[in-house]
């Protein structure tokens, strides 16, 4: 059924923009049927072209960043995050996506510093504090990754990506028993804990302290 109201939204689109050819929200959403369809490259074509006809439309270009990434584009993606906070310096997405890239090109220090001016805009996104973690956990700098994931416990203490955090932090430190029962909350909320966390968090007893080898 799904595919099916896929393929109907795909037909109609087509259709109505053959009708407005120049409609910018008909491209953005024909961008976004088309993600969902898994085209990226006419993704691409149709969030660019929605943004050749209104170059302020910043959902466009944020979901044009996240094609870009899936494709491999990392480069391309930044530079969209970039010019979406050119254009709204307090669309907070366009941090989080930012500061996510960065990290991701091993630039952990400039994705900080974007997590940091995030949260300087809006305080009360976890997600924002989560990533700000795993850029410290990363770092191995595990007390300010700890702080973060709480912070975003704080805001949302169903935040699932938060819990997995702190565990893997806990873990690396030696705080099993914290480390399982934040893995625990993970999982309970739905997050997709690798199986080798599980076994060794969940399926072990070691005491708190000590790490198996």
């Amino acid at each position: 059924m799904a595919k099916e109201r896929e393929d109907e939204t795909f037909e109609r689109l087509r259709k109505e923009l053959l009708i407005h050819p120049d409609s910018a929200p008909l491209h953005y959403n024909m961008g976004l049927a088309l993600t969902r369809k898994g085209d990226l490259e006419g993704a691409a074509t149709a969030f660019r072209r929605a943004l050749e006809l209104n170059p302020g439309m910043v959902e466009a270009r944020i979901n044009l960043g996240g094609v870009y990434f899936r494709m491999g584009k990392v480069d391309a993606a930044i530079e969209e995050n970039r010019k979406v906070i050119d254009t709204d310096p307090r669309m907070i997405n366009a941090y989080s996506n930012l500061g996510f890239l960065l990290v991701q090109q091993g630039r952990i220090d400039e994705g900080i510093q974007v997590y940091e001016e995030a949260l300087r805009i809006h305080r009360n996104v976890p997600q924002v504090y989560a990533n700000l973690g795993h850029a410290y956990f990363l770092k191995g700098e595990w007390e300010k990754s700890i702080e973060a994931n709480r912070k975003a416990l704080a805001v949302s203490e169903r935040f699932a990506l938060a819990h997995h955090n702190l565990a893997l932090t806990y873990r690396q430190i030696g705080k099993r028993a914290e480390a399982r029962r934040h893995c625990e909350e993970a999982l309970r909320l739905g997050f997709p804990v690798s199986e080798d966390l599980k076994r060794e968090l969940l399926d072990s007893e070691s005491p708190d302290g000590g790490r198996e080898t």
